[in-house]
């Protein structure tokens, strides 16, 4: 499962970071040289930011690469670490899930308004809903990773807790 996780966002992250390279390449370069630059593009580069923030958002948070403030953590025992662990993956686990039921009810909203971007007229609803996707995913991640034994997490993170 976690092959496939890594395999659907990071190449969904990687197409949308790619074409937000390509569109900033090509409007920068017709702006420069042909005097002419691609119309909507601020719209389309928001919109692809979306996407890559946020099908990136599962694979962050199972491989444990958000910021971390662990200056206390060498004070800390051990029971007490994984206790908030655990605290923590489930506060992630359930604003996750909360924020993905939340995104999808605006999607449903966007949709039942036919909102559209201001330029380009591009239907918002399926980025929301690709939003409330990832949360939901990102949420159950949390979940997951609140289930995995405590050794499996110092073996991940060198050692650490």
């Amino acid at each position: 499962m976690n092959k496939i996780l890594d395999t659907a966002c990071g190449l969904l992250s990687a197409a949308a970071l790619f074409a937000i390279m390509a569109l900033t390449f090509f409007d920068v370069g017709g702006r420069k040289l042909l005097a002419n630059s691609i119309p909507g593009s601020l719209e389309l580069t928001e919109l692809l930011m979306v996407v890559v923030i946020f099908s990136a958002l599962p694979l962050v948070s199972r491989r444990g690469e958000h910021v971390v403030f662990d200056s206390l953590d060498a004070y800390l025992p051990a029971g007490l670490k994984r206790l908030q662990r655990a605290a923590v993956q489930l506060l992630c686990a359930l604003v996750m899930l909360a924020l993905g039921w939340l995104m999808w009810g605006a999607g449903a909203d966007f949709a039942a308004s036919g909102e559209t971007t201001a330029q380009l007229q591009i239907a918002k609803a399926p980025f929301v809903y690709g939003m409330g996707v990832c949360c939901v995913v990102t949420g159950l991640v949390h979940l997951s990773l609140l289930l995995r034994p405590a050794a499996q997490d110092e073996e991940a993170e060198g050692g650490a807790l």
